[in-house]
């Protein structure tokens, strides 16, 4: 197995780089739980993982340790380990800590002006841009599909920029070999954020496009996650989970199925968006994320292209000053 360093473990106390002291339980889920830590005086955060997950860590340290992955955009990965505890094996996945939590937490609790709202929105697409393309030479990376993207698997840097976290399920692909590597996790997405060619399962698997077109299915919902609860006028709603009002709050695949498939819904757009340029603009990405044609959708670089031109334009009049 991958561990960073190789050598003895990592929560050592004797360990050079060993994680000084554990407090702080952050999140806790079906996958694990999540921890603050401090690690050579620095605020760490440390995953550690069920042990029915295991294969989401494996997956995970394969990427981070196989992959070029350092990018703003990106959780910051520091290491990897596995040890032994009360001869039950631990598995831990150490990271950049940020302290406004995950998206999803962030919209909980803030109202959004039009100006974060877009920094965010492009922060992520940056993020699902360098995931996605593949770059070549000896800095390379191979083509990188997340397959899990929602708000609860982004996080809120004190930027006010975002960060993709979570490739356990993650896909790779190099155009040289041809070679797609889909990794062996039983474990499947969020069935909330499901693309409807996941729900009637017609999505061609040996492809390597289908994974990046699900990717963005789930940027829209999460960008609209975003706009609901940016503010017009003083007028802003609270923050819901996509299809909160047609779905129960733990939806099954068949439900999702239903919504998405049978009745082809997709969330409202809230009308006050359409007052704003801005935020007109981001309504349209939107729902050109949501085709329920794959190939139909829009690609993270014609998101982050279109994001990065409203952004200037968002900055111009300021010059005027």
């Amino acid at each position: 197995h991958l561990l960073t360093p190789p050598c003895q473990s990592l929560l050592s106390p004797l360990h050079p780089r060993g994680i000084e002291s554990i407090f702080f339980l952050l999140a806790t889920g079906r996958y694990g739980e999540v921890w603050r830590g401090l690690w050579h005086g620095e605020n760490v955060a440390v995953k550690i993982f069920s042990s029915r997950d295991e294969q989401s860590w494996f997956r995970e340290t394969e990427i981070y340790n196989t992959v070029l992955l350092r990018h703003d955009n990106i959780l910051g990965f520091i290491a990897s380990d596995m040890t032994s505890r009360n001869s039950s094996t631990q598995l831990w996945l150490i990271t950049h800590y940020h302290e406004n939590g995950s998206l999803y937490d962030y919209l909980q609790r803030t109202a959004l002006d039009t100006e974060t709202c877009l920094r965010l929105a492009s922060s992520i697409a940056c993020g699902l841009v360098h995931l996605h393309v593949e770059i070549f030479g000896t800095q390379g990376k191979p083509a990188i599909a997340h397959r899990d993207l929602k708000s609860r698997n982004i996080l809120v840097k004190n930027n006010r920029q975002c960060c993709i976290a979570d490739l356990g399920l993650a896909v790779m692909h190099s155009q040289g070999s041809d070679y797609l590597d889909i990794g062996n996790n039983p474990r499947v997405g969020t069935k909330r954020y499901m693309a409807p060619e996941v729900l009637n399962e017609q999505i061609r698997t040996d492809c390597f496009e289908s994974y990046k077109q699900t990717d963005i299915w789930a940027y829209g919902l999460v960008l609209w996650e975003i706009t609901r609860r940016t503010a017009v006028n003083g007028i802003v709603e609270e923050y819901r989970p996509p299809f909160f009002n047609v779905v129960p709050s733990d939806p099954s695949f068949e439900d999702m199925k239903k919504v998405v498939c049978v009745d082809q819904q997709t969330p409202c757009i809230p009308n006050r968006l359409y007052s704003d340029p801005i935020l007109s603009a981001l309504a349209k990405i939107t729902k050109e994320c949501w085709f329920q044609n794959p190939s139909a959708r829009l690609t993270a670089l014609r998101i982050k292209k279109t994001l990065k031109k409203l952004n200037s334009s968002l900055e111009k009049p300021k010059q005027n000053y």
